[in-house]
């Protein structure tokens, strides 16, 4: 028994050592992945971020080209068919010259999807000029280059271009939607000179039109990637870690209960060790007597003893079976409490039932001791301590004093003896079912380990309390506290 309880606890131990091993190891690589990828993605979405913000002031770029060649002030827009192909050609050309002793420039370019032959502008003609010329403008402004189709329309979008800043509160904004995007509800600061050393800040990203040639560097400072794991994951790791902790109580409960059914089995197999002893002394004392009646036809007064000692071993007998039948009768069922009991009147009728023959002192305060409860229960519990103060008293003057008081609207029952005591390390067990206080191979008093035990279950369904403390010189003190 004792080899598979060791296995049990084994196999058990490494069970729960491995569910709360992968458990920790499962929060280290999610920690280490909810890490890895708030940086990835608080990086990614800076480099997201400064793409649209570029693209956006590119557009901005546009919309003021397109202002330019719409406006007849600043660019004149003319097409004919005067070439080869006789096909229509535009021509765009500076209103004024850009440097006064020159001419004006101009250029001319066809579109090939343009298939009508125009010999003087229209609108119509004109908007699709526009649109194909800013489509152009386009191309060179993602290429971050500025070409100078004529002198006034390049210098112009030159100096656009290279005033051209990214929008601080408009970068804020686009990079929040780009966090957003990735489940980041982080606050940040934008290019900060100094920041908590806990925090994360992203590479550096360049704004610039003309980047690498210029430098234009946005970088992010966001909140500790260690905070952010919490927040996020905060329900898993409270389950996980609440599944190791349920785990662990388990595996704490089950080694308790399994030594506490070892514990219980060690101590019924010595009941049941004493209790054979019990049964077997009064069973072999009645055999032996009835056969000496049947055998020797002893006279009448000869009878009459040996008769007297089998009505006396078959009183043991059931007085045994009655003390192990009102334990069982508790541990299934409660009895009646509806009885007015006289406590004081009770204590006088337990010490003259017992007839003890040792000194015993009373000393009751005034006043009635009056409790509802069950007066056969309270009476065989009182029996049950008053005859434990004498069996177990080894002093040479036994002496007994049971006191009877009020505190605090209860009522105490005190029984101290002057005998050897209890050890603190039995005090919380005396009432165990089946527990005897060990001492050695040998019992000197007998008992079955079920008196205390008893007076504890009457006690508890009486809405009280028993304890027990140490008497100053000697010996022990049970109290009892019932409620009025």
């Amino acid at each position: 028994m004792q080899k598979k309880m060791v296995l049990v606890l084994v196999l058990m131990s490494f069970c729960v050592l491995g569910i709360t091993g992968l458990q920790l190891y499962w929060n280290y690589q999610n920690y280490k992945s909810v890490v890895a990828n708030f940086k990835k993605d608080a990086n990614n979405a800076l480099d997201v971020a400064v793409e649209r913000e570029m693209m956006q002031r590119r557009l901005q770029l546009l919309v003021e080209v397109i202002k330019w060649m719409n406006d007849p002030a600043i660019v004149e827009i003319t097409c004919d068919t005067n070439n080869k192909e006789h096909s229509t050609a535009f021509t765009i050309k500076d209103v004024v010259p850009y440097y006064p002793d020159e001419k004006a420039d101009q250029v001319t370019m066809g579109i090939s999807s343009f298939k009508k032959k125009v010999g003087k502008i229209t609108p119509e003609a004109k908007g699709v000029f526009i649109n194909h010329f800013a489509e152009i403008v386009k191309a060179d402004l993602n290429d971050a280059t500025v070409h100078y189709y004529t002198q006034g329309i390049g210098h112009r979008l030159e100096k656009t271009f290279s005033e051209s800043k990214m929008n601080k509160a408009n970068f804020t904004k686009i990079y929040k939607e780009e966090l957003a995007k990735r489940q980041i509800s982080t606050s940040f600061k934008l290019n900060v000179k100094t920041s908590d050393s806990k925090n994360f800040i992203t590479h550096k990203t360049n704004t610039a039109f003309r980047r690498p040639y210029v430098n234009s560097m946005v970088f992010a400072s966001l909140e500790n990637p260690n905070e952010h794991y919490l927040r996020e994951m905060k329900w898993l790791i409270i389950g996980s870690f609440s599944l190791i902790g349920i785990t662990i109580f388990c595996f704490y409960y089950t080694v308790r209960t399994l030594f506490s059914q070892h514990k219980l089995v060690a101590i019924k197999n010595q009941f049941i060790s004493n209790m054979t002893h019990e049964i077997n002394t009064p069973l072999s004392s009645i055999q032996v007597t009835a056969e000496a009646l049947q055998k020797f036809k002893p006279d009448e007064e000869t009878a009459t003893k040996y008769l007297d000692i089998i009505l006396y071993q078959t009183q043991k007998l059931n007085e045994l079976s009655n003390e192990i039948l009102e334990n069982a009768k508790l541990e299934t069922l409660n009895f009646k409490m509806g009885e007015q009991v006289d406590l004081k009147r009770l204590v006088k009728n337990v010490l003259a039932d017992l007839n003890t023959g040792v000194s015993v002192s009373i000393d009751f305060e005034d006043g009635d001791f009056i409790v509802l409860g069950n007066k056969a229960h309270l009476h065989r519990s009182i029996s049950n301590l008053i005859e434990n103060a004498i069996k177990y008293n080894t002093s040479t003057n036994p002496a007994i004093s049971i006191n009877l008081s009020k505190t605090e609207g209860n009522i105490c029952i005190s029984i101290k003896d002057n005998g050897p005591g209890i050890a603190d390390e039995f005090k919380s067990k005396v009432f165990d079912q089946f527990y005897r206080i060990p001492t050695g191979n040998m019992h000197d008093v007998k008992g079955y380990g079920l008196g205390l035990s008893y007076v504890k279950k009457v006690i508890s369904q009486h809405k009280g309390s028993i304890s027990v403390t140490d008497n100053s010189p000697a010996g022990t003190i049970f109290s009892l506290i019932l409620p009025t």
